[in-house]
Order: structure tokens, then sequence, then C-alpha cells
């Protein structure tokens, strides 16, 4: 690629335009908003005797030299970790904001520098079939290598890493805090983990070595050979499938379809556990037959098994204009997905819709209840359906 697309200092700054709801959904993690704000939450929370309490403040804490640079000609070099294959000169960045080349050495500005640490349900993220009703500790830094226009987060992950208040918390220390609040895994998500590859792939195997499972969400829009070098440190991913559309994803997230499908693939032949978010954005993704076409792939590509997560869209960022999901397409979609062959399809943000619910595919007795986040009860034993036996993918201990 060439240098359009790529950021060179000094930092430029995005406007900041949140959705019609003011913000509001971001405030639940505003632990990036103040210089004040500290590293030792109450229980509930994440509680620490033994840490200190850590104040956020802005700037790098330890930029690393990156193993996914080439040189090329001219002391340029080429990032090889995702499909942008960003080609940056001295001084410059990649699209993500935070690998950058300093004097022709390839450095990533976001190794132990989250700007979100967060204790939740697992089933937030959202998991469904991994380990329900336990506790994630949640870790993300700036940026991104995509730029969708509906980002959840993108006051954090739309800008640069010098821009949000930050921690210095290496991978051994994120690992120590998460047995401190008894969280049962370390999950990247609440950002993009191909900004932060590098940091993840530490942090899992400080994580893997205590007994931790490790979670991924992403978009999934990264190179084979990065991927393959991280996949044996994790127990689950969740991608976001954002449309089967590949003009979608050039006009709307400002990335490439295929790769994305060929992360799914790869995640799905390392034998991890697989779940599939689909944010239906009413005019642009919410075409039923487009969507047919998406689940018949993935119940032929990926298996009839995998758990897939219909997420209601909310106005937000720079699609503001545009109304919420209405209920009644979620649940077409859902029939949609079914019809596909899907056995786990589910409705996703929209609290106390029946599609939150697992259902055995066999007895079709319910074998998890939810509300939202909550887990009420839980029908698995030893993976399998309680009233009949029949086998429920996902990690249940």
């Amino acid at each position: 690629m060439g240098r359009e697309g790529l950021v060179s200092k000094p930092a430029v700054r995005r406007s900041r335009r949140p959705g019609r709801d003011g913000g509001k959904r971001r405030d639940w993690f505003r632990c990036l908003g103040a210089g004040a704000c500290a590293l030792a939450w109450s229980r509930g929370s994440l509680a620490s005797a033994s840490l200190e309490a850590q104040e956020a403040r802005k700037g790098f804490v330890a930029p690393r030299p990156s193993p996914f640079f080439t040189p090329v000609e001219g002391g340029h070099l080429r990032c090889e970790l995702c499909p942008h294959g960003c080609r940056m000169a001295p001084g410059e960045r990649g699209r993500c904001r935070v690998r950058e080349n300093r004097r022709g050495q390839g450095y990533t500005l976001a190794w132990g520098n989250p700007c979100v640490v967060l204790l939740e349900p697992v089933e937030r993220m959202p998991f469904f079939h991994v380990v329900p009703g336990s506790r994630c500790l949640s870790v993300a830094t700036a940026g991104c290598n995509l730029a969708c226009a509906f980002c959840e987060v993108w006051d954090t992950a739309l800008v640069m890493p010098e821009e949000v208040h930050a921690f210095d918390l290496p991978p051994a220390a994120v690992v120590e805090r998460a047995r401190q609040v008894g969280a049962r895994s370390v999950a990247f998500t609440l950002g993009e983990p191909v900004a932060y590859f590098e940091y993840m792939e530490a942090v899992s195997a400080e994580a893997k070595k205590a007994g931790l499972l490790c979670l991924m969400h992403s978009a999934g829009f990264v190179n084979p050979a990065p991927l393959d070098r991280v996949l044996p440190l994790l127990d689950a991913v969740n991608i976001d499938l954002k449309a089967f559309d590949a003009g979608f994803y050039r006009r709307v997230v400002g990335g490439e379809l295929q790769p994305v499908l060929e992360t799914l693939k790869r995640v799905r032949a390392a034998g991890l556990h697989l779940e599939i978010t689909h944010l239906l954005i009413p005019t642009l993704n919410d075409d039923l037959g487009r969507l047919g076409e998406m689940c018949s792939w993935i119940a032929g590509e990926l298996g009839p098994d995998t758990p897939l997560h219909l997420s209601r869209f909310y106005p937000l960022y720079r699609l503001a204009n545009l109304p919420p999901t209405p209920v009644s397409t979620l649940n077409r979609a859902r029939e949609v997905a079914q019809a596909a062959g899907l056995r786990y399809a589910y409705v996703a943000k929209v609290p106390g819709h029946d599609g939150e619910n697992t259902a055995c595919p066999a007895c079709r007795n319910l074998v998890i209840r939810r509300v939202g986040f909550m887990v009420e009860e839980v029908g698995v034993a030893g993976g399998r359906c309680r009233s009949c036996g029949e086998k429920i993918p996902g990690i249940w201990s």
C-alpha cells in the first residue's frame, strides 16, 4: 500500500462525535477518562490489597520492537500483521495508529498500556458457551486497524494512544490482577486485539501458565502467520462478521471480507471454541437474503454448532442518523439463521428476549436461561444436556 491511510507525527486529532445516546453507552467503563482514575476497584469491580492503586496517565508506557515488520527500500518498513500491509517511512505510523517506524525499527506503542481494565461477565463479550456466569478480566488498548462507521468504542479505538489515559500493566500484572479478583479468564475485547497483538500474545502466555482461559473478541482482520502464532495460546474466539458483502467492508468498515472469512476457517481448523457476532444495521446490512447466504456459509464451512449472535444496532458515531434495529428484524434474522441449519442462533442487546437463552437442539429443553448478562439457570453437565444427554459445544468447566 502507499502512504495514504498512514499517520505521521505530530498526531492528528479526530473530531469527537458521540451518537444520540450522548455517549452513555461508554460511561460504564469511563475509567479512561480521568487522570485520577485508579486501578484498585472494590469487589464487584477490582479490589486488591496487595497491588497499590494506580493512576491512569497519557503517553506511552513501554514502546517495544515488533516482530511483524519487513524492511523495504529507503528505510521504509512494511507491517505484516494485517492485510493492509502498511508501508511506513521513518516517523510514520500505520492505520492502526499504534505501530511506528522509529529510525528503521518497527515498534508497537500498545505494549503494557491498556486504557480499559474491567471485570465483567463473560456473556458480555459475548460468549454464551464459555463457563456461563463466570467473570473475565477484559483489557484493551487504544488503536484499531479498521475504521467502522458504527464503532461502539470509537473514542479509544479510533484515536492515537497518546490521546487516552492508560495504565502501566505488563503481562504478569494482568494475570496477577485476574487471579486476585477471581476471574476465570482473561479477555481481549472492548477494542481490537489486532492493534495490541504483541501484548495479547504475551499476556496469553502468562495466563496459560496460571491456568486461566484466554478469550479474544476481534474483527478478524489479520494475516494468517501472526494469527497462527497466537491461536495455540487462546481457548475461545468470537469474530465480528460484519457483513457478507465485500462492498460493505470497503465502504463502511475500511477493510476486506475475504481475510475475515479466512480467519474464521483458521480458528475452526485450530480446534478452538468459536462464536460469531453479526450486527444488523438498518438499510446497510440487514438484507435477509444476504443474511441467509452468510448463515449457510457458516453452517457449511464452520459447522452448524457455531453459535451466532445477531446483535441489535443502536445509533452512534458516524451512523447516529440511523434508527435502532427493529426487534422484528432480529426475530426474522434468527429464523433465517435457524432455517440455514444453525443450531445456536441468539438475539443480542435485547434484554429479556427469548433469543438470549440456549435450548438443546435435540430435546428443545432450555439448558441455559439468561436475562441480559445474568445467567439464571444452567442445565449442562459434563458438556451435555441434563435432560437428554445431547452434547452442547463449548467450554463448560
